[in-house]
């Protein structure tokens, strides 16, 4: 066993598998991260090199209380599994003994240069460049970008995440053609009214399913129904074309 953490990296939160697994799996991707640092952990705590000949998919889907989990983890290439074993693809990269080593080695190399900068600028005086002044002077939200795990409501001006677009699309086999700019001003203008909150990852689900719903229904309407047998005894005209006019002459 390596130990009772793990090595957890933030930009996990809003990689498109994460995403993927979630529309896979039905529940929300923050819940999806949890489960998935579950299975991490297991790995971590169980096996020395993240293969697990022993135990079986359906073990670790108990573990995490979702059906089919690992299998969801396997189509984003998280998990693979051969002849039977499951193990975790690049397991020495992010767990184990020596991962850990590397990444607390490479924080306190970290936290020495960070004191020694703090150190040497107490040092250092003199005006700053103007530049410099000016930007000092914007607001720290000028710098800080919008976080997409954070609710927020619908607004007119919603674009969709270009990488979440593309990974739901594809789950649902739906073009990107589809997506028009049209085709988006709807959703916005019929969302934006409603005042509901979500995140971005699940606008841009439901924005998919709004798409897909659209392209079901018109399949649908461009069904034309079979003519209908007659009643016994009526002869069957193959030259009538009454079916084109729903019967009447």
């Amino acid at each position: 066993m390596a130990g009772d953490w793990i090595k957890f990296e933030l930009t996990t939160l809003d990689k498109p598998e994460v995403c993927q697994i979630a529309d896979l799996a039905d529940i929300d991707p923050d819940a999806v991260v949890g489960k998935l640092m579950r299975v991490w952990g297991w790995f971590d705590q169980q096996t020395e090199t993240g293969n697990a000949p022993s135990v079986s998919k359906k073990l670790l889907d108990r573990l995490v209380g979702v059906s089919g989990f690992c299998d969801h983890m396997k189509s984003v290439a998280w998990m693979i599994e051969s002849d039977g074993v499951i193990s975790l693809p690049h397991f020495d990269r992010h767990n184990g003994k020596t991962a850990k080593n590397r990444l607390l080695t490479a924080k306190r190399v970290a936290n020495h240069k960070a004191v020694n900068g703090k150190s040497n600028a107490a040092n250092v005086s003199g005006a700053l460049p103007k530049e410099d002044l000016e930007k000092n002077k914007e607001p720290l939200s000028a710098h800080e970008p919008v976080d997409p795990r954070m609710p927020s409501e619908m607004t007119l001006d919603w674009v969709p995440d270009q990488t979440l677009l593309e990974t739901y699309a594809l789950h649902r086999g739906l073009s990107l053609d589809l997506f028009t700019e049209a085709v988006i001003k709807a959703f916005t203008g019929h969302y934006e009214p409603k005042g509901q909150t979500n995140t971005q990852a699940e606008w841009v689900s439901m924005l998919v399913k709004w798409v897909n719903n659209d392209k079901v229904r018109a399949a649908a309407s461009n069904v034309t129904p079979f003519r209908q047998k007659g009643p016994p005894g009526q002869d069957y005209d193959d030259d009538s074309v009454e079916w084109l006019t729903g019967g009447q002459s």
